[in-house]
């Protein structure tokens, strides 16, 4: 996949809101790439514009979605619903809602496949047992006519996971997956994501916030910001020599076990208002390296290194620190 200058702004009665501003990566064919910032920087819009999933109107989607040779935004409704599901499927950041709570989960995962598939109502149940075990539910046989608030967080995840895997999808969009799960089901939904890709070959967009989840299981991460990427990078490199500040402040405000006495160090302020974003660098206001440059004219995203992209006019100053020993408190693990 190959995203080219996504936008998607809400119209709202305070004023139009730019959630996803001129957002541009790629995707390789089974590739785990990490899409990584805090709440409301427009993470999951992105990843739900994709397959124009935002309501239209309110929201106004533009740019280009190139997948297996289509623009996603250019195909009408009838032929983007033969992609959705069946080349391209989501994975939903609460299981709970994702799910129709009065269908029993069984019927859930068969509906896709009767959606898409030429199958009778037999062969979609069959096929439906055989991903609940794929995904790792117990006695699949005993729980595929339960309902929905029979099963926990963590096995209510794993359907969701079932129901988007169910046509082998070749890109698998997962929007936050391990929201509200404890760290023990969040480490098992994370393999178990990995070990499927493996099994079908298929790409990964993760959408997170854990800097340590893309650690461990992204190869390359955009970093967003305010509607924007910042930075852009192998997930190693990133993690140990950020060239934006933004993402530098990031790795600062985590705890680092080689550092025990270090204090942490929040990013200061708040994110700006999307309705009315701050003149030139949409991170200035929070900066500690800003300058009148950076208020004056918006940096684009750039090559600041091999296969390394920024969008700060004094990234430079953010090398010259890696070089010096800072170090990130993340480990690379995959």
């Amino acid at each position: 996949m190959r995203v080219e200058d996504l936008r998607t702004h809400f119209v709202t009665p305070s004023g139009v809101v730019r959630a996803v501003d001129g957002v541009s990566f790629e995707v390789a064919a089974g590739e785990t790439f990490g899409l990584v910032g805090e709440s409301g920087c427009g993470k999951s819009v992105t990843c739900r514009s994709l397959l124009r999933l935002v309501p239209e109107p309110p929201a106004a989607i533009s740019g280009r979605v190139l997948f297996e040779g289509r623009d996603l935004l250019a195909l009408p409704r009838s032929a983007l619903r033969t992609v959705r599901g069946r080349r391209i499927a989501m994975v939903f950041q609460d299981p709970m809602t994702a799910l129709n709570p009065v269908i029993r989960v069984g019927d859930q995962i068969a509906e896709v496949l009767r959606e898409h598939q030429d199958v009778t109502r037999r062969q979609a149940r069959a096929r439906a047992l055989e991903l609940m075990g794929l995904v790792g539910i117990p006695a699949p046989r005993e729980r595929i006519d339960d309902y929905p608030h029979q099963f926990s967080g963590g096995m209510r995840q794993r359907v969701v996971i079932a129901i988007a895997l169910a046509c082998n999808p070749r890109l698998l969009l997962a929007d936050e997956p391990t929201t509200a799960l404890d760290v023990t089901i969040q480490d098992q939904i994370l393999k178990l994501l990995l070990r499927l890709q493996q099994t079908l070959g298929m790409s990964i967009v993760l959408v997170t916030h854990d800097l340590a989840i893309v650690a461990q299981t992204c190869h390359r991460v955009a970093v967003m910001y305010a509607g924007t990427i910042v930075e852009q990078a192998a997930t190693d490199t990133l993690l140990a020599a950020p060239r934006h500040p933004y993402t530098r402040g990031l790795l600062d405000s985590l705890p680092n076990v080689r550092e025990r006495s270090r204090y942490l160090q929040p990013i200061p302020g708040a994110p700006p208002d999307l309705v009315r974003p701050p003149s030139g660098c949409r991170f200035h206001p929070r900066c500690p390296l800003v300058a009148d440059a950076c208020v004056r004219e918006q940096p684009p995203l750039r090559q600041v290194a091999p296969d390394h992209l920024s969008a700060c006019l004094y990234h430079d100053r953010l090398a010259e620190r890696a070089a010096a020993g800072s170090s990130s408190p993340i480990g690379v693990q995959r």
